[in-house]
């Protein structure tokens, strides 16, 4: 998605690599045209542009990013050339590869003009999220915690018992030193916008005097309330970040739908008993492939990792953690 910053970067790189070609001497060169040939092969401006672009470089750093960056393209074209004449292009997983790279280019490019008619949240829409989602916003409350980490392996009978009378982490944790158990303690703030609804409501009606327990990665944590404090977020600094959310929404929204259009006019055959949608039973049609593709927009950044306990500014999303809800009290 091209922004104004975007379309100033690309304009003033033009200029610099105008100036760059006329200190080379080469008066054929023009803008548009290539900047170097490497062995008869031409690194053009607009692989130049592109790069640039995603660089993310600043408007300061532009003339010296556009010299490295084209220094970069040359040393990449000198690898390709020399993998292709040692004919590593035409090796299976090579070859493989690009047609993965193709086909995701393509699809990709598919699905951005199907998104790109989709209409921006309105302000009714944006004010309705704001309005539903109270523990988000106007009643977010920020939990200062108290996270001791330990193997889930050494998660026994034992400290459960400990951990439903007890209503300290203080206690746990000399329980854990007097039995060799390996643990870490940590300090960490986390707002009721950062943890899943089931969580944030279980925490703040449990409040301080419970020890809360979830699963990450192999390990469990016991959780603790330090202090509930009110953090709201209003209304104007809010409605952009909804905005972002809400297209987001939409876009998944639109891609599933013309996925299932698609796929109620082809035909579809699973080959194969290991592929057969017959025998597994956990195929469903409305999802198959979708991990893999998604619109180049900037509320991509939105979803969030799968820890239980991430850090983020960005609003939940449907994607938001599961996985350590099966053993969370």
């Amino acid at each position: 998605m091209r922004t104004p910053k975007l379309l100033k970067l690309i304009g003033l790189s033009l200029i610099i690599v105008a100036l760059l070609l006329a200190c080379s001497g080469d008066k054929k060169n023009k803008p548009g045209q290539a900047l170097v040939s490497v062995d008869g092969n031409e690194i053009t401006m607009l692989q130049l542009n592109e790069e640039l672009a995603r660089s993310g470089v600043r408007a300061d750093q532009l003339e010296s990013a556009s010299k490295q960056i084209l220094e970069s393209l040359i040393a990449r074209q000198l690898i390709v050339d020399e993998a292709i004449r040692t004919k590593l292009d035409r090796t299976p997983e090579v070859m493989q590869a690009r047609d993965r790279a193709n086909a995701q280019v393509i699809a990709q490019a598919y699905l951005n003009r199907v998104t790109s008619k989709l209409d921006k949240p309105s302000k009714t829409e944006i004010d309705e999220y704001y309005q539903s989602h109270p523990l988000y916003f106007e009643k977010r409350k920020q939990l200062d915690l108290t996270i001791v980490r330990i193997a889930t392996n050494d998660f026994n009978s034992e400290l459960k018992s400990l951990l439903d009378a007890s209503k300290s982490i203080d206690e746990i944790t000399t329980w854990l030193d007097k039995n060799n158990i390996k643990h870490t303690r940590t300090l960490a703030s986390r707002t009721t916008a950062d943890l899943p609804s089931d969580m944030a409501d279980s925490m703040l009606e449990k409040g301080k005097n419970h020890i809360f327990v979830t699963q990450e990665q192999g390990n469990s944590l016991l959780v603790s309330i330090n202090s509930i404090k009110d953090s709201p977020l209003k209304h104007e600094f809010s409605a952009r970040q909804i905005e972002k959310f809400l297209i987001n929404q939409k876009y998944k929204q639109a891609i599933e739908e013309e996925v299932k259009r698609l796929r109620s006019s082809a035909k579809i055959e699973y080959l194969g008993t290991k592929s057969s949608k017959s025998s597994n039973s956990n195929i469903k049609d409305d999802d198959t492939g979708m991990e893999s593709i998604q619109p180049d927009v900037e509320s991509k950044a939105l979803d969030k990792n799968d820890d239980i306990l991430h850090s983020s500014d960005s609003l939940p999303t449907n994607r938001t953690i599961e996985r350590g809800m099966m053993d969370f009290k």
